[in-house]
This record gives C-alpha cells, sequence and structure tokens, in this order.
C-alpha cells in the first residue's frame, strides 16, 4: 500500500481529531460547514478523518493564527488544487526587431523620462 493511499484512509474519528489539532468538534465542523475539509461518513454518519485532513486543518489553525480569514484561507487552498494559469506565450524578438524596439526607446527618452537609462541602452547599438 503507497504512502498516498494509507496518508487518504479515513480511519480517525473526530476525538482523536481534535487532541492532534487543539481544535474543538464545534470549530472542526464549522471549518467542514465551510467545505475546507471534507471528512468521510461511516455507515452510522460519524465523521472519519484521514492524515490529509489533519493536515489540512493544522493549515487552517496556521493561517488563523497569521490572520488570514476564512474566504481568504479558502482562495489559498483554490489556488493550491488549480493549475496556475498559463502565462502568454511570449514572441521571440530577433536581435534586429530588439534593436528597433530599443532605438525608438531611446529617440523617445530624449524628449520624455524613460524607465529605461540612455547608458544602458546605448550598449545595443553599433
Amino acid at each position: 500500500m503507497s504512502q498516498e493511499v494509507r496518508r487518504t484512509m479515513p480511519i480517525l474519528p473526530i476525538s482523536i481529531v481534535m487532541e492532534l489539532t487543539s481544535l474543538t468538534a464545534r470549530q472542526i465542523r464549522h471549518y467542514e460547514d465551510q467545505q475546507l475539509i471534507t471528512p468521510a461518513r461511516t455507515s452510522g454518519n460519524k465523521r472519519m478523518f484521514s492524515l490529509n485532513d489533519v493536515d489540512r486543518l493544522l493549515e487552517i489553525k496556521e493561517y488563523l493564527e497569521q490572520g488570514i480569514n476564512l474566504a481568504g484561507i479558502r482562495k489559498i487552498f483554490d489556488m493550491q488544487v488549480q493549475p496556475p494559469l498559463a502565462a502568454p506565450e511570449m514572441k521571440q524578438m530577433t536581435d534586429e526587431e530588439l534593436r528597433d524596439f530599443l532605438r525608438i526607446e531611446m529617440m523617445n527618452s530624449q524628449s520624455r523620462r524613460s524607465s529605461v537609462r540612455q547608458g544602458d541602452l546605448s550598449r545595443f547599438y553599433h
């Protein structure tokens, strides 16, 4: 059995999770209501937690101690689940296009203050 499978198995009752996390049952149920955790349920409807759930609760507790509210924590967790947006593909500039761009920037900098120092640009011209 792999470690990931063991970490996701719902084996811990809420009483043990309370001891491991120093959270109250009410807090744990509230985080479940806020959909920050989703413990498994037995046929008798008892919550059973995995080691990953315990880790998540400890993360929630840490974020709250840092002053982040539940909405902020939810955003953090959502960002962890979703793959980052792909950066738009940047067009590769040829040396000639780069020189033209820098030449235009340098000419514009004479009439207005440029974000790029003229001395830095001059080294690109032959």
